[in-house]
């Protein structure tokens, strides 16, 4: 089962996604003038404001919920494991795609609510499949990111964040994973049946403060040896560029870790963060595209960095005992990845490093097994739009909790893989529809920026725009302005054709 799932992600994780990723980022920094550092106020400024309603969730709800995707096993497990395999040097080609993926998660997640739609229960709903059918006219490929995103998130990453958090568990606490899996399911299934509201409330909490908590410990970490930081620093950058002795041979690997993880860290492109920003309640699309990109920065540059310095800090990836033995080999029973960062904390703080890391592992990978349900049921009810099947939300529920079972009991080289798997083929499938669509996405930013320079709170109109069928926004336009009923309908048929 390994070898087959390695030989498909040699096809998937191929150079040229590699470079796409990368490639696409900086076009979308320099379309939008580099967004992320002229916008870097607004952004934080955003996140705390708008309010929600009956339809749709807060700005900050929003940004916690895609958080909760974004800020789990990645950060701690995924860092790890980019370190050890490509070097510090993988360190710093995550900070890369996190800088330039702000401007592609703005581009999508601005799309996303240009074209959301409210559901059969009256909730937002909206994501790549949504504005690639909608913005594109191609409602088969719509159909294929539906189908792709079904599986990557319901059956194939949900078991990479389950078996961290089992692994974590087994580290700290002696548990075993069976154990741990079924407790898990339990907590999901109260959880995740209780609807997307439930979701949101749960994470806006849960999320801000174990990512507090997690990098105030690495702070603590790092003053307490300040001395190495900057040599810290010189390896992280001097071996990204294969200028460190041991690590030039490994620069393409440092390159190829850095941008895997740091797009499965913080989704920039992927297509997960879309389906959150939709839900939000905004007087203009930009307005949770700006906090989206900014939810790139709080996962990237700040929680995997806190994990980074950690681990290279410490030396735990790399620094050998008495016999020979890695830190983390040192400790009885530890498993790598999670095990990596569980040594560095460990290593300063005995007795209560791999606890702290286990209990924050299990949040933040819980939470990110939240998102990814939300994400698949949302591509499950595009599917039901016309043709109404309740019994695959059922199924998608019980397919999700049995990937969680069987993640939390495989080796973590089979869930890796697998999650990497989805990963990529949500990837490949949401750039290229982004780079077709990109225009509405520029245009609103334009508007926004045009609409603040005039000292006004932006709204959106995507008729005076020339935007066609972002049905939801001319349904709201036209009710605000007194229609209803068959006359927004008739209306919104008019603006389509």
């Amino acid at each position: 089962m390994s070898d087959l799932v390695n030989a498909i992600n040699g096809y998937i994780w191929s150079l040229p996604l590699i470079y796409l990723c990368l490639g696409v980022g900086l076009y979308f920094s320099l379309r939008t003038r580099f967004l992320q550092i002229r916008h870097v106020k607004e952004m934080v400024r955003l996140m705390f404001k708008g309010e929600s309603s009956p339809a749709g969730i807060s700005s900050f709800q929003a940004l916690a919920l895609s958080l909760s995707g974004r800020v789990g096993t990645g950060n701690i497990a995924g860092v790890a494991t980019a370190i050890t395999f490509g070097g510090p040097g993988a360190v710093f080609w995550m900070w890369v795609v996190a800088f330039l993926g702000a401007g592609t998660a703005f581009v999508e997640s601005t799309l996303a609510q240009i074209y959301k739609e409210k559901d059969d229960n009256g909730l937002y709903r909206g994501g790549p499949a949504y504005y690639i059918e909608k913005g594109l006219g191609m409602k088969w490929y719509a159909w294929i990111f539906a189908f792709a995103t079904i599986i990557g998130c319901g059956l194939l990453l949900p078991g990479v964040q389950a078996n961290s958090i089992a692994s974590g568990i087994e580290n700290a606490f002696g548990i075993p994973t069976s154990v741990s899996a079924a407790a898990v399911v339990v907590l999901l299934g109260l959880i995740i049946f209780g609807g997307v509201k439930r979701i949101a409330h749960f994470t806006q909490i849960v999320v801000p403060f174990m990512a507090l908590g997690y990098i105030l410990v690495a702070f603590v970490i790092i003053i307490m040896n300040i001395g190495m930081l900057p040599d810290v620093i010189s390896l992280i950058v001097g071996s990204a560029f294969g200028l460190k002795a041991g690590f030039g041979a490994i620069l393409g690997l440092a390159i190829e870790w850095g941008v895997k993880r740091g797009i499965y860290s913080n989704e920039a492109g992927q297509g997960t963060g879309p389906h959150a920003a939709a839900a939000a309640e905004v007087s203009h699309p930009a307005k949770q595209g700006l906090v989206q990109g900014f939810s790139v920065y709080i996962d990237t540059l700040f929680v995997c960095t806190a994990t980074a310095f950690m681990v290279i800090i410490t030396g735990a990836y790399n620094v050998m005992g008495k016999a020979g033995e890695t830190l983390v080999e040192q400790l009885p029973g530890v498993s790598a990845g999670p095990g990596y960062t569980q040594a560095a904390v460990e290593s300063v703080m005995p007795g209560f490093g791999s606890i702290f890391v286990a209990v924050a592992l299990f949040f933040f990978a819980f939470t990110t097994i939240l998102a990814y349900y939300y994400i698949a049921e949302t591509n499950v009810a595009y599917i039901n739009r016309k043709v109404h099947r309740p019994w695959l939300t059922f199924v998608l529920k019980v397919a999700l909790m049995a990937s969680v079972v069987y993640g939390s009991v495989k080796t973590a080289e089979l869930a890796w893989g697998l999650g990497d798997i989805g990963v990529g083929l949500m990837a490949w499938l949401n750039i290229v529809a982004i780079l077709l669509l990109q225009k509405p996405a520029l245009v609103a930013l334009k508007d926004y920026e045009a609409q603040k320079a005039q000292g006004l709170d932006p709204t959106f109109d995507p008729t005076r725009l020339g935007i066609k069928n972002a049905d939801h926004w001319v349904k709201d336009k036209k009710a605000k302005s007194g229609l209803v009923g068959d006359e927004v309908v008739a209306d919104v048929q008019v603006e389509r054709s």
